[in-house]
């Protein structure tokens, strides 16, 4: 039987872990917008992959449900790497919350559901998760455990408690991470990891984005105040991408991987910590 492979977000960063844990292996690219994946299964496909492709939105539990029996169809699903999101300067933060925190739930349920055995996925988050102020352990848990379906009616989410998209993002990020800690456990009993990766500014379409946005000076003053002094790359992602989908990785589950440059490191306890 086939493995699939599921890339869920055509960007650059799914693109990149694809490369290295997809050879011999059929690749599902999908996107919300069907110019995205056509545009990265032609790279891909140019490069020897054998690729197809399908329109998703992760908000829609029908539209991840149909992307399932999608891959489904192809083979067996052995891989799943979800790098679909939007950023705190392209949207509200009710759309943040819709589709980077109830999306990234959706996205796990579903695919927790038939991942084969001895399967990986990776869902990727963001440093900005790591800068979220302490939350109660109440409030973590109903982030981590809160069926999907009622994830956006916690009283945590309501718009009088998340005014802005960056803490709509952060929350979301956090929620990312914490929501495949407690997926690994269901994911364990099929025999496959779960795993995050909360990169810093990493350079793509996205980034550029942000770096000439409203908030550039403040991602400008990260790179120049991070230990390392610069932005990461999509391949970088990659590498730590398939370390965590590969046998090298096979005792990592339910864990999340910050790359960041030491962007956090200077946020807690460096120059960049707030006044």
């Amino acid at each position: 039987m086939t493995d699939v492979i599921v890339v869920i977000g055509a960007g650059s960063i799914g693109q990149a872990i694809a490369r290295r844990v997809s050879a011999g292996k059929h690749v599902l690219l999908s996107d919300i917008r069907k110019e995205n994946a056509d545009a990265a299964a032609k790279v891909l496909s140019e490069a020897g992959f054998e690729v197809s492709t399908a329109i998703v939105d992760v908000s829609s539990r029908e539209s991840v449900h149909a992307l399932v029996e999608t891959a489904a169809a192809f083979g067996s699903i052995t891989g799943v790497i979800h790098a679909a999101g939007v950023s705190p300067s392209q949207a509200s933060p009710a759309t943040i919350l819709k589709v980077d925190l109830f999306g990234t739930a959706l996205v796990l349920e579903e695919f927790g559901n038939v991942i084969a055995r001895g399967g990986a996925g990776v869902v990727i988050a963001s440093q900005s998760g790591h800068r979220l102020p302490a939350l109660t352990p109440e409030q973590y848990k109903a982030l981590a455990t809160t069926p999907a379906d009622d994830l956006l009616a916690l009283p945590m989410l309501q718009p009088d408690r998340v005014t802005d998209s960056l803490h709509a993002y952060q929350i979301s990020k956090r929620g990312n991470s914490l929501r495949v800690m407690a997926e690994a456990v269901r994911w364990g009993k099929r025999g496959a990891r779960i795993n995050t990766i909360s990169p810093g500014i990493i350079i793509t379409p996205l980034a550029k984005d942000e770096l000439t946005g409203p908030r550039g000076a403040g991602y400008k003053r990260m790179i120049e105040l991070s230990a390392v002094g610069r932005a990461g790359t999509p391949d970088e992602v990659g590498n730590v991408g398939a370390l965590l989908m590969g046998s090298d990785g096979a005792f990592i589950t339910g864990s999340d991987f910050l790359m960041d440059g030491g962007v956090t490191a200077a946020y807690w306890f460096g120059e960049l910590a707030p006044k």
